[in-house]
């Protein structure tokens, strides 16, 4: 396991100051986020789904580092996470729970906009924001992200959770490392009992800004010479995927996660296969 990747110790917070951010599905609840500059680098903090009812619920946040995990397994870049286990104050209450940091990906001199805005200020005349990709030479990004997204359910990629950099100096473009997996796996399930008799491999309705509405469907949108991964999915992944986890998240979680991540890998594989 990554030393730096899960901080069991429980870590003072307080300081932060959290904002709130509706989930883009309409729904109810809020996600949290902070942020703040040391040692030089600015880091920036997430929770998962929190209402002033209920406190702080769900598994975003290691949605976050499950995903990373199985990203570096697959040798694609993304956005790096670690877990912390840490006390935190939201509007005068004080909490502890499990909140998700990664370092901001911007390098000196570049800026960042979101894809769907980019998408309107630069598309051609009819053009769809996947072939408006593919014009840019983004489609490997593009392709990994549709076949990542199967293989976690992700159901929030809209065209904000992805974002292009831009450094007019140097007159470069090109799409951020992949990130926001938060609403992915069974992140909806709160209760043991919404896991029984949960379908690993179920197509449920997707948000998708260069797709459709269906995980599945989008792996039709690859070509042939571009559904193999460089890096492959074993058996024996589950202790990396899950190492470190057991404080965190409930062993029925971490065993549905599994039995879903392997049974998409296998329908995935078979798709290439056919």
């Amino acid at each position: 396991m990554e030393e730096s990747k899960i901080w069991t110790q429980l870590c003072d917070l307080r300081h932060l100051d959290w904002t709130k951010t509706r989930r883009s599905s309409g729904t109810a609840g809020s996600f949290l986020k902070a942020s703040e500059k040391t040692g030089g680098i600015h880091w920036y903090y997430k929770l998962s789904d929190y209402d002033s009812f209920r406190g702080i619920v769900g598994h975003e946040c290691v949605n976050e580092i499950i995903a990373d995990r199985l990203l570096t397994l697959l040798k694609i870049p993304h956005l790096q996470y670690q877990l912390i286990h840490a006390e935190i104050v939201i509007d005068g209450e004080e909490y502890i729970t499990w909140l998700c940091r990664s370092a901001d990906f911007k390098k000196s001199g570049e800026s960042k906009i979101a894809l769907d805005a980019y998408y309107q200020m630069e598309r051609l005349s009819g053009e769809s924001p996947l072939d408006f990709c593919i014009r840019q030479g983004w489609e490997e990004y593009i392709y990994q992200m549709l076949i990542v997204d199967f293989l976690v359910l992700n159901r929030d990629r809209h065209g904000a959770n992805m974002e292009v950099l831009r450094n007019r100096m140097q007159k470069t473009v090109h799409l951020a490392p992949l990130f926001d997996h938060g609403l992915s796996l069974y992140f909806s399930a709160h209760k043991e009992e919404q896991l029984a008799g949960a379908d690993p491999l179920s197509d449920k309705r997707i948000q998708c800004f260069v797709g459709s509405n269906s995980a599945a469907d989008n792996l039709r949108l690859i070509p042939c010479e571009h559904r193999r991964l460089p890096g492959r999915l074993k058996k024996e992944s589950r202790e990396y995927l899950l190492n470190g986890l057991e404080d965190a998240l409930p062993a029925q979680w971490r065993d549905a996660i599994w039995e879903m991540v392997w049974k998409r890998w296998e329908y995935y594989e078979d798709f290439c296969n056919s």
